[in-house]
């Protein structure tokens, strides 16, 4: 089935965050809870030694399919459960690890990037004086911040690929490949909104993280919530995001 994609204003990045906060105060108890679960499983990842980090990004898309299942759940009027974030492994599960594939690779790929640009400054010896000293950290940040944009340049192909395509896949069947190359379109096509949306996302990210990061708690579920409202938003023929009505199936 052939999709719409929809290209809106630049506004509706910061409506998205709004439609977000308003799927998070439905029921947000369980959406903090969903959020430490998904938390502690990362931490966890990173307790087992390569394997582990690999594994949680090669699942993450089932996992977020499963959120994203939990949203439209609301949207519906259905409770938001804690098992919502392990239904994405219920259906559609090998097209969506697919996908984890898909991105796991291009964040190796990122990652090496970032070496062969940064070089042998990311770990320079260090000098017996300290004027070579201080030039040798001068010239290491400057490498290492050309490394860091170089792979951010990379890495946001990437990210465009696989931010629709976990909803491409549960909600309307598509395959992996047509997925991320819809989902590619529709955040090509809608580069401003997303500018707005990530401006506001970096001032919220610092005012939430000034209390020992404890705003974190809500405003990562929040950002969740607003993936969900980019969606419907951008897919949805019915112009903006409806309230309070389900999403067509």
């Amino acid at each position: 089935m052939m999709m719409e994609v929809r290209i809106v204003e630049a506004g509706r990045g910061w409506q998205w965050i709004v439609e977000g906060f308003r799927l998070f105060r439905q029921s947000p108890l369980i959406w903090i809870a969903l959020t430490i679960v998904l938390v502690l499983m990362w931490m966890a990842s990173l307790a087992i030694p390569m394997i582990g980090p690999l594994l949680f990004n090669l699942l993450s898309p089932v996992l977020f399919a499963g959120l994203m299942i939990g949203c439209k759940a609301l949207e519906s009027g259905e409770e938001l459960e804690l098992a919502h974030l392990f239904s994405g492994f219920q259906k559609h599960a090998s097209q969506l690890v697919t996908v984890g594939g898909v991105y796991l690779v291009g964040t190796i790929i990122v990652v090496g990037i970032i070496f062969v640009v940064a070089g042998g400054s990311m770990m320079p010896a260090m000098p017996s004086r300290p004027h070579t000293d201080m030039q040798a950290m001068a010239a290491a940040l400057r490498s290492m911040a050309l490394a860091l944009t170089v792979g951010f340049a990379f890495y946001i192909p990437i990210i465009m690929l696989i931010w629709f395509a976990p909803l491409l896949v549960v909600f309307h069947g598509q395959t992996p490949v047509a997925a991320m190359k819809l989902s590619l379109k529709a955040c090509w096509t809608n580069m401003l909104p997303f500018l707005v949306y990530g401006l506001a996302i970096l001032v919220l990210w610092f005012i939430a993280s000034i209390p020992l990061f404890l705003g974190l708690v809500v405003l990562l579920p929040i950002l969740i919530c607003s993936i969900y409202a980019s969606y419907k938003d951008i897919f949805s023929a019915g112009g903006a995001p409806d309230r309070g009505n389900p999403l067509p199936k």
